[in-house]
């Protein structure tokens, strides 16, 4: 983990608090990065998958 000097909404820290149920400003940002980032890694698996079923002309057509 690595420390960031950043400036923080007080009116949306405190908000975010009461929503996730987090106590300290640490654990309320660590909370909603996870929260914002969960959905990801399905989201890249989707779009990778999605991109190996379409159909693609030969490498040799490529550039013509």
């Amino acid at each position: 983990m690595s420390k960031h000097l950043v400036d923080i909404d007080e009116n949306a820290l405190t908000a975010a608090q009461a929503e996730l149920g987090t106590a300290s400003m640490k654990e309320t940002v660590n909370e909603a990065l996870k929260r914002a980032g969960a959905g990801r890694d399905a989201k890249v698996r989707e779009a990778l998958d999605r991109l190996g079923r379409r159909k693609l002309p030969p490498r040799e057509e490529a550039w013509q």
